[in-house]
């Protein structure tokens, strides 16, 4: 059983790819807001923004990678709407296959997707002046975070993409998503906001994700950030797959 679904998943993990290797313009697009965002800070409020920090590039980037994960999400439940309108799920569920794989393909080629986007958005940065004495295991962990934080925000995303009414349903869920990084740490320290606002921008999943990575950028010694951060991934992967399998089983019954 285990490896029909892996043999499956495969499968359709290859349909999916060949889908986004058809139009690339959608990583593109994922990643040109992100990257927009990046040169309108660093080059038009960069200045005027007291962080601590040598270069502005370097303590903005970790809300950005985070940016470019929420963005590009909204293509998930935006594919996997279009496979629900299109009939395909019907199709499949008249096949001998996993079906718990149908999903699992969605996800992973969401994680491939956003991992390009990522390397785009990084590469950008260094020529923008983004520097980093980071060691090959500190690379290795912020990427195990990034791809935490992609995989339960996609398995989120799953959820309007199978429930949406319309095209713009299932990827406006991102939206508060994307919005989430600019009350937190990401752009300025926490110290300099008014009282509810510093309050909610230190108690939200952002701030201990980005801390944790800008830490680990910068080689500096990984507080309990890191914990905090690992909790609210783990947390929301949980509760996002959980809610997302009940809402599909419900769907192909």
């Amino acid at each position: 059983m285990i490896k029909h679904f892996f043999g499956d998943t495969i499968v359709l993990l290859g349909r999916s790819l060949r889908h986004i290797s058809r139009s690339p313009d959608t990583i593109i697009t994922t990643a040109v807001m992100p990257i927009a965002f990046m040169l309108l800070f660093v080059y038009v409020f960069g200045g005027a923004i007291q962080t601590g920090s040598d270069s502005y590039v370097n303590y903005l980037l970790p809300g950005i990678l985070l940016i470019t994960v929420a963005s590009g999400i909204s293509y998930t439940a935006y594919r996997l709407f279009l496979d629900m309108r299109g009939g395909i799920f019907e199709r499949f569920q008249s096949m001998p296959i996993a079906r718990p794989s149908v999903l699992w393909a969605h996800v992973l080629t969401s994680l491939v997707a956003n991992l390009i986007s990522l390397v785009v958005v990084v590469l950008v940065a260094l020529v923008m002046g983004f520097r980093s004495g980071a060691s090959a295991l500190d690379w290795l962990a912020v990427t195990g975070i990034m791809m935490l934080f992609t995989l339960a925000l996609t398995w989120l995303a799953i959820i309007p993409g199978l429930t949406a009414k319309s095209v713009d349903g299932a990827s406006a869920f991102s939206y508060p998503l994307i919005f989430l990084p600019f009350v937190s740490s990401a752009f300025v320290p926490t110290e300099s906001m008014p009282g509810p606002v510093r309050a909610f921008a230190e108690h939200q999943p952002v701030t201990a994700i980005v801390n944790t990575i800008r830490d680990l950028f910068a080689q500096q010694r990984v507080g309990g950030d890191i914990w905090i951060a690992l909790a609210w991934c783990g947390g929301l992967l949980v509760v996002a797959y959980g809610v997302a399998m009940v809402v599909y089983r419900r769907k192909i019954s």
